[in-house]
């Protein structure tokens, strides 16, 4: 029988997360699965080098024999996750230690019943859209390339000055102005940066990329959602006094001379989260934001005790 291979993803600087880490190895050990750890976290392999057999992603399991990715901390290790897991097919499986974890699947209270779940691979695969992103030269020549899940940022470099832009999308210009930056979204990176900045959330059924400008001066400058297809420009005006910053996910980065061009674009590869229960998407809303829904008498299925009251 070949082995399985899970890699476990968790924040070495965390004892609870350390712990729970540790009882997820010991689940796997105890299936006859392996775990396999990133190879660039040896505090993590040395918290656990006495819990079960350990592998080192790269060093000792490609990426594509990674069956699932397990992650144990906030949507910051998920997107971590993600960057590992790139070039495979593993799904995601998020485990929340604490914070929002809006890409959480579970909280760490079930993580044993979790893990039953895991070893008998019963749990379902969700796709998520991600995105493409190129920068150009004033010359058009390429000059760095990379992806995001949840979105990418043209910010201004200066906290002192503004920067000017202008926005294209599919290959039309659309309107130009000062601003602190442009956040292009996915659906997923809708209830992140996109939300705090005053864009729209988006459900993830929905497939669509949202521009939203930062701290715009013009009159024209509202959130938009635009087509998956559509191609989505930021150009960083010759004229503007100093350079931008491009991040991708809060991860990466890569600085932006004035003349520079960002693209934008749907990845034909997606990122797939691990569900073991799912859910309406609104649920995840109110649980996730701890939205007030008390005094809702909405519809309960025939014959159900429940029908006419509210929900607790």
């Amino acid at each position: 029988m070949a082995s399985r291979y899970i890699l476990v993803v968790a924040h070495s600087g965390r004892p609870d997360t350390v712990d729970a880490a540790g009882r997820v190895v010991q689940a796997l050990t105890r299936a006859g699965a392996i775990a396999v750890l990133p190879d660039d976290d040896p505090e993590l392999a040395e918290a656990l080098a006495e819990v079960g057999p350990i592998a080192a992603l790269g060093a000792d399991v490609a990426v594509d024999d990674i069956e699932l990715a397990i992650v144990l901390g906030g949507d910051g290790s998920i997107l971590r996750a993600a960057e590992l897991v790139r070039t495979g097919t593993a799904p995601i499986l998020g485990i929340n230690m604490g914070h929002v974890g809006f890409l959480a699947e579970i909280e760490a209270d079930v993580i044993d019943d979790a893990m039953v779940r895991v070893i008998e691979r019963d749990y379902g695969v969700e796709e998520r859209m991600t995105l493409s992103v190129e920068v150009t030269d004033p010359a058009g020549a390429v000059i760095y390339d990379t992806w995001a899940l949840n979105e990418a940022t043209v910010e201004k470099a200066a906290r002192e000055r503004m920067m000017e832009v202008v926005i294209e999308i599919d290959g039309r210009p659309l309107s130009s102005f000062g601003c602190d930056g442009v956040v292009v979204s996915t659906p997923t990176g809708s209830t992140a940066y996109n939300f705090s900045a005053g864009g729209p959330v988006i459900w993830p059924t929905v497939e669509a990329i949202a521009v939203v400008p930062l701290s715009a001066h013009a009159l024209f400058a509202r959130p938009l959602v635009v087509g998956p297809e559509a191609a989505v420009a930021i150009e960083v005006l010759a004229r503007t006094d100093g350079t931008g910053i491009l991040w991708c996910d809060g991860r990466r980065s890569h600085d932006l001379p004035p003349g520079a061009r960002v693209v934008v674009e749907r990845s034909p590869q997606p990122v797939r989260l691990a569900r073991l229960h799912p859910a309406p998407f609104t649920e995840r809303l109110v649980r996730k934001f701890q939205l007030p829904v008390a005094g809702w008498r909405g519809p309960y299925p025939i014959g159900s005790a429940d029908a006419g009251s509210a929900p607790e």
